[in-house]
Parts: C-alpha cells; structure tokens; sequence
C-alpha cells in the first residue's frame, strides 16, 4: 500500500508546512495530494496530520511514517548514483565560480559531501573576483557559476538553490542602531562597505539605492571579516547574506537590521552551459547544496 509517491509527498510537506506548497513540489494538485493522504489515513485507520494556526502538524503516527520517507528516500537516492555511476564512465570536473563571495562560510560541508558521493569528480574553486562571471562560461574556464541570474540567460541553463535575506549591518553604538529596519534614505551620507564588484551587481545599491537616488560614499574590502572589522570600527555599514554575519552578532561585533518595509531578498542560483546541467554529477551538486545549506543555514527559504 505504501509507495515511493506517498513517502515523497510526506517528506514534501514536512519540508513546507503546506499542502499547497506540497503539492507544487511533487507535481501534484492540492486535491490530489490531500485525496493520497486521505488513503494512507484510510488504510492504517489513523490520522497523520494535525492543522494548526502555524501551519501542519505531524501526529506520532504521521511523524513514524515521515521517518521511514527520510531513511527509504535517502536509500533510493544513493542507490540511483551508484547505477548511474556504474553504467558509464561518470569522471570529470567542475570548475566553480563564486559570485555571491560569502558562499565560503558554506562551501566546504557542500564540497565534502559532494566528494563522499561523487569521488571520481574533481572539483575546484576558479579564484578571484570577476566582473563577468557567466562569461567565463562561455570561455570554457570555468563549468558552475553560484549567483544570481544575469540579466540575459545568454543560451545559459540554470537550477534554483535558495533565497536569502540581505540585512544592513551596523557597529552597536550607531545612531540608527534602534531603528527596526533601515530604509534607503538611511543610507544617505554613509560609507557603503562592499565587495569589489560593479554596483549593478550589489542588490542593496541596485533595489534601494538607486531608484531613490540617494547618495553614499562606497569602500571597497575583498574579504568579509575585513568588512565586519570595518564595520565593527565605525567605517562604515555594510549589507550582507543573514548567514554570513551571524557570529559576528552573536560576539555583539555589530548589530543588522532589515533592508526596506519588506526585507532585501537574493537568490542563488546554480548557472552553467546545457551540456554541463545536463550531467548527472552537476544535478547532483545542486541537490546537495540545497539540502545542505537548508539543514545548515537559517532564514533561507528554497527554490
């Protein structure tokens, strides 16, 4: 009675808190997916769930069965690589470039990971900051870009990873510092600690600055503890990924804030060219990025 279909769908809303969300995971329609729950209640004459105000609710029974998803779909994962590596020369390598450059606090988890699973893949950090990272697609030097999207797909594919929210970040004493969240006039007057990468690619300048016109003074550090340093001495304020900074909080270092009335949010995106997203190993990539990055990073929603 049980099949790989319903493991899937508890997993699906486990992971979303919604059976509308659900359902758009595991391709389903909101009716069909509570209809296939129904039939597992049905037959083990018990309930699975419990809907609360926060959401959905697993009852002890629907929390064994979710269990058992999480171990069996794991299983099948795995076993589904291995066939996959053993039926073809699977070997290569993936050359990544970072455009988001704060993807370093999470990187080395996802890397582990990925070489437990695919050993016969060497895999490799393109260095340094590039203001046109997509390009180095089309160069042949380089297979993965981690970022955003460009502007123009340039005959690009790409797999959606997870969105993020960019906070302000301030020195404790600031005089904004009791302020909720910060707003783009904020900004006016201040010294905007960044990356050195062209300002179309900073969102806070590109989705709040800009259109408001306000104007800054922008300084530039390549390393993020060199920005928190600066920060924390009353340089300047920066706007950074919510996983970035949190130790530097937690230490009472500096202090964040939310971007705009309804939060400044990225996305991250895996981009390469169609034959690159076409291999099993770079789906493989994705998937681990995103399950890692979930397990291991707050606040981030994924795609």
């Amino acid at each position: 009675m049980l099949e790989i279909r319903h493991l899937k769908s508890l997993v699906a809303i486990a992971d979303t808190g919604k059976l509308a969300h659900a359902a758009e995971r595991v391709y389903l329609t909101q009716s069909a997916l509570s209809h296939q729950i129904r039939v597992l209640e049905n037959h083990y004459e018990t309930s699975l769930f419990q809907r609360t105000a926060h959401g959905i609710r697993f009852t002890p029974a629907g929390d064994r069965l979710l269990q058992l998803a999480r171990k069996v779909l794991e299983a099948l994962d795995k076993a589904e690589r291995d066939l996959i590596r053993l039926k073809s020369d699977q070997s290569g390598e993936l050359r990544l470039v970072l455009e988001c450059h704060t993807c370093f606090d999470w990187l080395t988890p996802v890397m582990d990971a990925f070489r437990r699973a695919w050993p016969e893949v060497e895999i490799d950090l393109v260095a340094g900051f590039h203001s046109d990272p997509w390009h180095l697609l089309h160069e042949g030097k380089a297979d993965l870009v981690i970022g955003s999207l460009p502007e123009k797909q340039r005959d690009l594919v790409h797999v959606p990873l997870f969105k993020f929210e960019i906070m302000a970040v301030l020195p404790p004493e600031h005089v904004l510092r009791n302020k909720q969240r910060l707003l783009a006039e904020d900004f006016s007057g201040e010294t905007l600690i960044t990356y050195p990468v062209p300002e179309d690619r900073i969102d806070v300048i590109r989705q709040v600055l800009k259109p408001e016109n306000i104007q800054f003074t922008r300084r530039t550090s390549e390393l993020t503890i060199a920005i928190m340093q600066l920060v924390a001495s009353r340089r300047g304020l920066a706007a950074l990924p919510n996983w970035g900074i949190q130790s530097y909080i937690e230490h009472d270092y500096v202090i964040a804030k939310p971007i705009g009335k309804k939060g400044l949010w990225s996305e991250l995106h895996a981009i390469g060219m169609p034959d690159t997203m076409a291999r099993p190993y770079t789906r493989e990539l994705a998937r681990i990025i995103r399950e890692t990055c979930a397990e291991n990073l707050a606040d981030i929603k994924l795609l």
